[in-house]
């Protein structure tokens, strides 16, 4: 019996598998940072952000999602229009490297089936780690003392299109609310040095950033029946 329940779970999950359709492709796109230096603007596409994604389309409505995306952010309080920042005149650069994996669920369907053009608005969430450079400020600079990792939440608003019948084309605005405030040297945080003397800004509040970009996917595998 208990032969027979691996192989007919083995036998599901082969079936399963083989029945999906997957993607895979890249990112390409522009970065910002919003947070306690540099421009307050949300929408500010600054520095190149690059990376790889992949789906699988688990029906016509939702698929699973993973990709891997690699940013400079930056902050100068010269673009701000806040006359304080303005005054201050703050700098700072980060590398942001980030793995995202999570559900995107389309408006309306999306069915690959067809042979006719799709087209769908989606929105995309889940769970994003990324890796950054830890900053301080010391003598009215922001430099970099280590590096640490965070978890962040993405919030995507997209549009896709078929272009062939193997290829996607996605266009992108996304949001990532992080779990730290020290991605700008704005409130550093380290178990061997005593940095409370050298916080500033709104500490009570964690940093953003976002993206702005397209993707481009090529569809593999066998036609999906989105069967239930």
């Amino acid at each position: 019996m208990r032969r027979l329940v691996i192989l007919l779970v083995s036998f599901t999950l082969a079936q399963t598998l083989n029945a999906q359709l997957h993607e895979i492709g890249g990112y390409i796109g522009y970065s910002n940072f919003i947070g306690d230096v540099g421009s307050t603007q949300y929408i500010n596409p600054t520095h190149l952000a690059y990376g790889a994604i992949y789906k699988w389309n688990r029906s016509e409505r939702h698929s699973f999602r993973a990709s891997i995306t690699q940013t400079k952010l930056e902050g100068q309080d010269i673009n701000s229009d806040d006359p304080s920042r303005k005054l201050r005149g703050l700098e700072f650069s980060n590398t942001i490297t980030e793995l995202s994996v999570g559900i995107e669920f389309t408006f309306w369907e999306f069915n690959l089936h067809e042979t006719d053009a799709q087209a769908a608005p989606y929105l995309y969430t889940g769970v994003s780690y990324f890796s950054y450079d830890t900053l301080f400020l010391d003598d009215g600079k922001i430099i970099p003392y280590g590096d640490d990792n965070a978890f962040a939440i993405p919030m995507v608003l997209g549009y896709k299109m078929t272009i062939s019948d193997k290829w996607i084309l996605g266009l992108e605005l996304g949001a990532r609310y992080t779990f730290t405030d020290d991605l700008d040297g704005s409130n550093p945080v380290n178990d061997k040095e005593d940095f409370d003397n050298l916080k500033f800004g709104n500490i009570n509040s964690n940093d953003w950033y976002m993206y702005t970009g397209i993707t481009l996917t090529y569809t593999f595998g066998k036609k999906p029946c989105y069967c239930y």
